[in-house]
């Protein structure tokens, strides 16, 4: 025959060398892709338990289950819930399915996270209202089309009396009582209410509900999550891998952003207020912020901070992160107009014609420059208003101020500011 002998059994061998040369070029694209998942997936990532883990997950080569999940405990976002939906868009990006968990079962039961008192539960209506406008604002940022909305109520609200201590039996009161905020409250002798240690147990059960791959969450909710992945091994599923993102620090620099301390920026905040914010951050914390909010590539940012060492004003740096970050949640016109109205106000040294005057009684013939700004809601606190002045923050009449102990007389109208956007026009009685 044609193929019998030694032309046959070259054709053979050449045809091994050809497939485990395409098996070898074919593993490579496969790991390359994996390297650069991995590397988008860990910027900005405090801890990934267990990268292993989530590199086996990749290579199974199908679309994962990427959980993460929101109390609606607030009707509105603010940026430094926005990190961990960053993440997910990634995620998205890397095709794989989202399921964004609001809890409405949760909800009612109060985080006990960060905690040292017994949270208010919220009731179902307050619950309902909250989840409608979270809905309308993840969209910004999430491909609606590729991600699954699910409520926690859809599973736990079918559990009975008796599912419920079920699962409360897979934890002793010893692990619970292993979590930071439990443990400092215990050994304080603050009271922790039975229905908090549920909590993480709920949150973990979702994970079951779910079978998720990987879900995301905040450091301060570590405990939570490594919960999803021992309900998941008692229930036979493969266990997930969870990634902690870190807190965002608010507009201060220093502590978490939040709405009760007056030092975040809104998902919901025009436009003006937006770009004034972002450009109200200290230069160094610019950087957390672009690591963190922006989705330029990390190179790029990297160029960023070499320009700024070679001179470049970082302000310049800074009209990019808020145009882009405006233009995510109102659009490039928004963020082109905002930019300017900035320029207008601030650069040009122009007090805004919608400054809101206050009247404040004094008692003793003046009033202590700390009580001004924080009672004219320009700080959240009189020692607030100190580090804003000691960093050179506060002016009144376009002037500097730099003594913290500054008492205004009686009978005086002056215009207060703080930092670069906020005023406000104060008269002492």
């Amino acid at each position: 025959m044609f193929l019998a002998g030694s032309g046959y059994s070259y054709i053979k061998q050449k045809y091994k060398r050809d497939t485990k040369r395409e098996l070898r070029e074919t593993m490579g694209k496969t790991k390359g892709k994996i390297e650069e998942a991995l590397e988008l997936i860990k910027r900005g990532t405090d801890e990934i338990l267990l990268e292993e883990g989530l590199i086996e997950k990749l290579k199974s080569n199908k679309p994962l289950i990427i959980k993460a999940g929101f109390d609606p405990t607030a009707p509105d976002l603010h940026l430094g819930h926005t990190v961990l939906i960053n993440k997910l868009r990634q995620f998205q990006e890397l095709g794989h399915e989202v399921h964004f968990l609001i809890g409405d079962f949760t909800g009612m039961i109060g985080d006990p996270t960060g905690k040292n008192v017994t949270r208010q539960p919220l009731t179902r209506e307050q619950v309902e209202e909250n989840a409608k406008t979270y809905k309308e604002q993840v969209f910004k940022i999430l491909d609606e089309a590729k991600t699954k909305v699910v409520f926690n109520s859809q599973w736990m609200g079918k559990m009975s009396a008796a599912d419920l201590i079920q699962l409360a039996s897979n934890q002793t009161v010893a692990r619970m009582l292993e979590r930071d905020d439990f443990s400092k409250r215990y050994a304080s002798g603050q009271p922790i209410a039975i229905h908090e240690f549920l909590y993480p147990m709920i949150q973990g059960y979702d994970s079951v509900a779910l079978k998720a791959d990987v879900e995301l969450g905040g450091t301060d909710q570590k405990f939570n999550l490594l919960m999803g992945r021992e309900l998941q091994k008692v229930n036979g599923q493969t266990p997930q891998v969870v990634i902690t993102m870190p807190i965002l620090e608010g507009l201060d620099g220093v502590q978490k952003m939040s709405k009760s301390l007056n030092n975040y920026i809104g998902v919901s905040d025009t436009p003006d207020d937006m770009f004034g914010k972002i450009m109200s951050v200290s230069d160094d914390l610019m950087w957390r912020y672009f690591e963190l909010l922006s989705f330029r590539p990390m190179n790029e940012i990297e160029q960023f901070k070499a320009d700024v060492e070679a001179g470049k004003n970082p302000r310049d740096i800074k009209f990019l992160l808020a145009k882009e970050i405006i233009a995510r949640f109102h659009d490039e016109a928004a963020a082109e107009k905002a930019q300017q109205n900035f320029i207008d106000r601030f650069k040009k040294g122009m007090v805004p014609e919608d400054i809101q005057e206050f009247e404040m009684p004094s008692s003793e013939g003046s009033l202590g420059i700390a009580y001004i700004l924080k009672d004219s809601g320009m700080t959240s606190s009189t020692g607030e208003a100190i580090r804003m002045i000691k960093q050179g923050a506060v002016k009144i009449d376009g002037e500097k101020v730099t003594d913290t102990k500054l008492a205004i007389d009686s009978g005086t109208t002056k215009v207060y500011q703080v930092g670069k956007r906020k005023f406000a026009k104060v008269t002492i009685k």
